[in-house]
């Protein structure tokens, strides 16, 4: 008999069939994104919206500049890049068509319709030419990525020379008891509220799980550094609930 070479990966605590993963993330984004904005604010009382405003802060958009927002959802970043950036482009690519759909239901889509466009697409296989934009930002969403170093390279391939990456993810708290009890929240609160928000712990209980999956900063800029990026740095944010990750194409 064959053996069984079939690779896995994680999808949360569990292991499962590669090919699979990527059907398992778009359920569970499609499950959840009416309520995806409203789940965000209230999971991180309000602060998802202070991190990315400090990722704006730290890329300092700029007029010209084309951006390509992958797993961006419902624009969020993508709003944001424009408001600074005045005369600019954004491009938002996600798996998942429903959370691109309530993307377009919002107040700024219809106002920045001109500079704004929305994909749908993997993020280990872009559907655009090399060398095609000058900014890259994944907010997110590189967790749930069933191959991260496969979306680390299609980001190099995509950036100009010059052009830079983004990375606005959860990560891991420097403290063991600090990280202990935010563990204590996590897995015992934000299911809960998926449930009386969304209709729908399960989902939550796979973003918790995927959250703890996630390699810690100094690990996941090392990947950052083997996809071609040069001058990568890190900055925790909230203490290392979340952590933003840039570098450059050179």
């Amino acid at each position: 008999m064959a053996e069984d070479t079939q690779k896995t990966t994680r999808f949360g605590f569990t292991d499962v069939p590669e090919d699979q993963k990527a059907g398992m993330v778009h359920g569970v984004f499609t499950n959840v994104a009416s309520k995806y904005d409203i789940m965000n604010d209230v999971m991180s009382v309000g602060i998802h919206r202070i991190w990315k405003d400090a990722m704006m802060d730290w890329l300092s958009p700029r007029s010209g500049q084309r951006l390509l927002d992958v797993a961006g959802g419902t624009g969020d970043v993508s709003f944001r890049f424009l408001d600074r950036a005045g005369s600019a482009e954004a491009v938002v690519l996600d798996m998942t068509e429903s959370m691109l759909v309530e993307g377009r239901k919002r107040a700024e889509a219809s106002s920045l319709g001109d500079s704004l466009d929305w994909v749908v697409g993997d993020a280990m296989a872009l559907p655009f030419e090399d060398n095609s934009f000058d900014v890259y930002t994944i907010s997110f969403g590189i967790r749930n990525v069933t191959r991260i170093p496969d979306a680390l390279a299609e980001a190099y391939r995509v950036l100009r020379p010059g052009g830079r990456l983004m990375v606005l993810e959860f990560s891991q708290l420097p403290n063991p008891m600090m990280q202990k009890a935010y563990d204590l929240y996590s897995f015992n609160v934000i299911p809960k509220m998926g449930q009386v928000i969304a209709g729908d712990s399960e989902s939550y209980q796979y973003l918790v799980e995927s959250i703890r999956q996630f390699p810690d900063q100094d690990t996941f800029a090392d990947m950052i550094r083997v996809a071609g990026f040069d001058n990568v740095s890190y900055r925790n944010m909230t203490l290392g609930v979340a952590a933003l990750h840039t570098g450059w194409k050179i």
